[in-house]
């Protein structure tokens, strides 16, 4: 009712955000995962350490790019890291540290690395084995390929000799295996088996 006292805003359960002209809603409970974080110290102690202005609607005003905090506010509800694709882990980083989330800051940080470790290794490179062989083994040779060899294409060379009273044809057979590159840019051997 008009003329009736508001508790403080202090009190409220539910704290409103403006960040970069962007509007979110989160708990004080979430804002408080981090005690550290400027979200704990602007708007979830009795006595907020930072001030901050509010928009005409009661939203801490946050000068900052909205589309990175999403993800900040998603960990802080639920611990874990989902950043879309078209988001720079870079610029969630950037806010991560901004808003002094030192736990996200490290998560992060190892996702940027194991990135780059990723995209260090190159592209995937493959061998390629031809092998020759009669029709009779040609399917007992496809089943027991292994080691993670792949059958690619099957070239026929026709018969090119009798056994008995029958043709025999032959086959040339394409197999593949992806080229493992350690870290140190050593390639890996093929196994024994996969020599034989």
């Amino acid at each position: 009712p008009p003329g009736a006292a508001r508790p403080p805003a202090a009190s409220s359960k539910w704290v409103r955000l403006n960040v970069g002209g962007t509007y979110f809603v989160s708990t004080r409970q979430t804002l408080c995962r981090e005690p550290k974080s400027f979200l704990c110290r602007l708007c979830c102690q009795d006595g907020p350490e930072l001030g901050s202005d509010k928009d005409e609607t009661g939203a801490y005003l946050i000068d900052r790019d909205p589309t990175y905090f999403g993800p900040i506010l998603n960990y802080l509800r639920h611990g874990k890291l989902i950043i879309n694709k078209e988001l720079a882990e870079e610029g969630v980083l950037e806010e991560a540290e901004f808003y002094n989330i030192a736990s996200l800051v490290r998560l992060v940080k190892e996702r940027i690395r194991d990135n780059e470790n990723r995209t260090s290794q190159g592209p995937v490179k493959h061998v390629y084995r031809v092998l020759q062989c009669q029709e009779e083994e040609l399917t007992q040779m496809v089943s027991t390929m292994s080691d993670g060899w792949k059958f690619e294409q099957l070239i026929s060379i026709g018969s090119s000799y009798n056994y008995g009273n029958e043709d025999q044809a032959e086959f040339l057979c394409v197999v593949s295996r992806e080229l493992n590159n350690s870290t140190n840019g050593i390639v890996k051997e093929p196994s024994e088996k996969a020599k034989v």
